[in-house]
This record gives C-alpha cells, sequence and structure tokens, in this order.
C-alpha cells in the first residue's frame, strides 16, 4: 500500500511521469482508474494499488525537444515538408529484383519484382532528379566551404528549383546555376559574400556568375535588397580587428551620408572602406588606407576618392 501513496493521483497531482488510463480493468477490484508510470514501467491501480502491469516498453524518442525546430533538428526521419527529410525528397533506388521485402530469394514472382523496378525508374530515376541529386551535392560543398548558415542553404535550394522548373538550367552549368543560387540566397538574408568569395569555390569565372545572377533575377523576378554600405563595416573592419566603437562611429557616417544622398551611385564597398577609414582617423587609430583597401578588396584610389566625397558632403575636418 506505500506505492499505492506514492503513485495514486490525486487532485493535487501534476507529475509528468504519470498517465491515466481507464481502457483496461484492475484484476483485484475491477477499478478502470489506472495509473502509468512511465519512469518506472508500471501500471498500477490507482483504487487498491494492484501492479498490473511491470514491463512498460518506452517507444519515445532517446532525446528531448522543446520547441519545433529542436524536434526538427534532432529527428533522424523527419516529414517530407520539414527540413530535416532524411534523404531530402529522394526516393531510394529498388535493389536485388529476385528478393522480396523479407530479403529471402523468390523465383516465383521474379517478374513482379522485375515489372516493379522497371517502373519505378520510369517515375523515380528522371533527368530532374538526377540533376537535383548533383546540385544538392554541391550545395552542400559551397556552404560548407562558405559557412552559410543552414536556412540560407534552403533558400538557395529552392530558387535552384524554381529555376530548374522553368528550365533555366538546360543547356548550363550544373555548378555555375547552383553557385549562383547561393550567391542570391546570400542577398535575400543580408549575408555578406560577393561573387568573389564563391568565385574562389567554383570554376566559374565572376562574369560568368554575374550573367547567370542577371538571368535568375530577371526569369524568377526575385526581390533582392539593394545593398547597403553600411552592412559591409562588419566583414572590413573583422578582418583588420578594428574596434566595434569605431564600427559604430562608421555606420553612422554613413547614415548621414544616405540621408544627405552623398551615397547614391556608388559602390557600398568602396563608401564602407572610406568611412570606416574616416571613423579610424577620427578615433585616432592608427589604420592606413593600404590596410583598409585590402581588407576591402578595393583600390587605395577608390577610398581616397570616396573619402574626400564623404568629407565634402558631411563638411567634416581631419
Amino acid at each position: 500500500m506505500v506505492g499505492v501513496d506514492r503513485l495514486s493521483p490525486g487532485p493535487e497531482t501534476d507529475s509528468p511521469r504519470l498517465e491515466a488510463n481507464s481502457k483496461d480493468f484492475c484484476p483485484e477490484c475491477g477499478s478502470n482508474t489506472l495509473v502509468v508510470d512511465r519512469d518506472g514501467g508500471e501500471k498500477i491501480c490507482s483504487k487498491c494499488g494492484y501492479v498490473i502491469q511491470d514491463v512498460i516498453v518506452d517507444r519515445k524518442p532517446e532525446w528531448r525537444a522543446f520547441n519545433l525546430a529542436e524536434r526538427r533538428r534532432r529527428s533522424r526521419v523527419g516529414a517530407p515538408s520539414s527540413p530535416a527529410y532524411s534523404d531530402k525528397g529522394f526516393a531510394t533506388t529498388m535493389g536485388d529484383i529476385r528478393r522480396d521485402f523479407k530479403g529471402k530469394v523468390s523465383n516465383e514472382r521474379k517478374w513482379q519484382f522485375r515489372r516493379l523496378s522497371t517502373w519505378q525508374r520510369r517515375v523515380t530515376n528522371s533527368s530532374d532528379r538526377r540533376n537535383l541529386n548533383v546540385a544538392m551535392n554541391i550545395l552542400a560543398r559551397l556552404c560548407n566551404e562558405l559557412h552559410i548558415p543552414k536556412g540560407v542553404k534552403e533558400q538557395a535550394a529552392v530558387i535552384y528549383r524554381r529555376s530548374l522548373k522553368k528550365n533555366l538550367v538546360r543547356g548550363r552549368s550544373i555548378e555555375n546555376i547552383i553557385a549562383t543560387s547561393l550567391y542570391a540566397a546570400c542577398r535575400l538574408f543580408k549575408i555578406q559574400r560577393s561573387l568573389d568569395d564563391i568565385c574562389m569555390c567554383v570554376n566559374s569565372s565572376k562574369k560568368e556568375l554575374a550573367r547567370s545572377y542577371r538571368l535568375l533575377h530577371n526569369e524568377l523576378k526575385l526581390k533582392v535588397p539593394r545593398p547597403k554600405p553600411e552592412n559591409k563595416i562588419a566583414k572590413i573592419a573583422g578582418k583588420i580587428d578594428i574596434d566595434y566603437r569605431i564600427q559604430r562611429h562608421a555606420i553612422r557616417l554613413l547614415k548621414s551620408a544616405e540621408k544627405k544622398k552623398i551615397t547614391a551611385g556608388k559602390a557600398p564597398t568602396g563608401l564602407a572602406a572610406a568611412a570606416l577609414y574616416i571613423a579610424c582617423k577620427q578615433n585616432n587609430d592608427k589604420c592606413t588606407q593600404k590596410d583598409i583597401a585590402y581588407a576591402a578588396g578595393v583600390t587605395e584610389v577608390t577610398i581616397r576618392n570616396r573619402y574626400k566625397g564623404l568629407l565634402k558632403g558631411l563638411d567634416l575636418k581631419i
């Protein structure tokens, strides 16, 4: 009866380990109010304390998830509509047609398995599916080398699937289109990855990637936000270890210049490098134009031209 006091469900009991079960009946007293202790693996009558079953298999997963994102990330299978789906939408291929689903050799149903295998290849082994298989492998390699977040990777896959449906991949390199899709996804998520960064990981020139990007942008009608120079400050400053206080000062300079419409028609990278150089000068930081130009990927002449334009437009004196 000690177990009855410990496991009996009262009005104040809200333990998640206990579950009420009214489908069975107690063979001792006939009560249908049973309690299941998941931790102990027992099913107990709450009225008389009789242990009806002492071995209950816990079929729940061994991991715990507290939100939907954790469940999708930790699930081994997931659902076809979730990003955690194991085969990413690619169907499996039938193996030995002489064996049945139990692995036994069956000569009687050999022709049935052969017909099933033939129709399975016709339905699932299409050219689009093979194309996607190659493209997703290339995308996984690019995201690993460029340290791309998972959300951007999924967006790039969506853009590539749309281009595949519109027959934009036909006659063009798969690697070229998937790299361009990744660049478009980075632009949509405001991830600072340039065409030069992506060119270093693929066998395509910057000119070819730019041409493919214009094709995807026009045909798929991508609503890509306009690049802002203040978004490039962190990437440039991170390469040469500039203090965060100077970065915020450079962002304030760029926002003031944007309000006065000084930044119109100028490349955002050059403006960001020039604003960062002005902020370093005003904060007595010993950072040269050569260092900032190397980190930004522009020339020193570009920094000097944008530097003079910002000083004149914002009425600054250094």
